[in-house]
């Protein structure tokens, strides 16, 4: 297939360095700099933490505007003050970073280098991944910017050394997508739904069978059945759909959205594994008229050997070279005072009891005949009530 030359941010010419800019600076995620000692701190509680998350910085920040982003455009204040998932990101120089990176090698799982929809992005990824690839041998993960890539340089991010690919979809239907990413105040930035799935679908064919993920974002107007239908589209396409809970950024557009309930939160992790790892199918779950799921129709004892495991709750993230969890991105979903959204370690026997109360699936777990029930027409349906705690 011929592709056409990118056409919304083009590789510009390599140009001299801007103090605090990417290639020779990055943010890094407060877990991040906790690990690598650049900064003193523990978490709530104690787990072994080697997932390192890098963010390309620069001065005009990202050209995107999505109404969820602590990055986006709009968002009152300066870039660099900015947080993103509602994490604070330092800014480290990168060759100081990957020779800290390569002494504690022995401890990382996971890299990851997030990037930007920005003109420069893919050139200094290349350059950051080399740097990289050079001093420390951990699997690297890029989290992509679709607007800037093509089928070419997917495979030059393949020859570098990359070893996985991310899709930050977020919004999981094409209406919420262009309402939420392309049809915003400051311009989409390129940013389209069939573009987004052009450059999945050339990632899969590149890096092959789950080597390639979508973050799928819950609560940003989105109905069960809506959910459904893209854990299905990418589980047969071999790709991971990873979830992520929207927690509002202040300042941004949806500063006052409410986030998505506990107990739907929970069910939609549940189903999520049922579907990926135990391929469940559609038939297996049913939907009201508004797209709310009211029953889950299998093999109960299925259901609880699921929900014993703790595997459902736990971060979706890249894995580490042996398969273990590798990105575990310790509060990108909750706050520290909050319950924990999904677990950056093994759910312990506590965790297991609270989130069994949480998914309260006595309400919605049914006989193992299947029977399936028309959905109806899509509205505002989701996995439980409006109380925050799942009460």
């Amino acid at each position: 297939m011929t592709l056409a030359p990118v056409k919304h941010l083009p590789l510009l010419e390599p140009q001299p360095a801007a103090a605090g800019v990417s290639p020779d600076w990055v943010r890094i995620s407060g877990a991040s700099a906790i690990a690598l000692r650049f900064r003193s701190g523990r978490f709530s509680r104690e787990f072994a933490f080697g997932g390192i998350n890098l963010l390309l910085n620069y001065d005009d920040g990202c050209r995107s505007d999505c109404s969820y982003c602590g990055l986006a455009r709009t968002r009152p204040g300066d870039y660099e003050d900015k947080s993103f998932i509602r994490v604070e990101w330092p800014l480290v120089e990168t060759d100081e970073l990957v020779d800290r990176m390569a002494r504690h090698e022995a401890t990382l799982t996971r890299l990851c280098i997030s990037m930007v929809t920005h003109p420069f992005a893919y050139r200094d990824t290349c350059d950051i991944t080399e740097r990289i690839r050079t001093k420390v041998r951990t699997p690297l993960s890029i989290l992509v910017a679709p607007p800037t890539l093509n089928r070419t340089r997917l495979e030059r991010f393949h020859e570098l050394g990359v070893d996985m690919i991310g899709f930050g979809i977020d919004a999981v239907t094409e209406d919420l997508f262009r309402r939420h990413r392309t049809d915003v105040p400051a311009g989409g930035a390129g940013l389209r739904w069939d573009q987004y799935w052009d450059i999945v679908g050339h990632a899969r064919e590149v890096f092959g069978p789950w080597k390639v993920n979508c973050h799928t974002l819950v609560g940003l107007g989105e109905t069960d059945a809506d959910l459904l239908d893209i854990f299905l589209r990418l589980r047969e396409q071999e790709i991971w759909a990873y979830l992520f809970c929207f927690n509002p950024e202040p300042d941004s557009r949806l500063a006052d959205h409410p986030k998505s309930p506990l107990r739907r939160w929970r069910r939609v992790q549940l189903v999520k594994h049922l579907v990926e790892t135990e391929r469940w199918e559609r038939e297996q779950f049913d939907f009201d008229g508004d797209g709310a799921l009211v029953a889950i129709r299998g093999d109960s004892a299925a259901v609880d050997r699921a929900v014993a495991s703790g595997l459902p709750f736990e971060t979706n993230g890249c894995p580490g070279e042996k398969g273990e969890p590798g990105c575990t991105r310790p509060y990108g979903s909750y706050r520290p005072s909050e319950p924990f959204r999904d677990f950056p370690f093994a759910p312990e026997a506590d965790d297991i009891r609270r989130i069994r109360a949480e998914l309260a699936l006595d309400e919605i777990l049914r006989p193992t005949t299947p029977r399936f029930l028309s959905r109806g027409v899509p509205g505002t349906g989701s996995l439980g009530d409006k109380n925050e705690r799942g009460e």
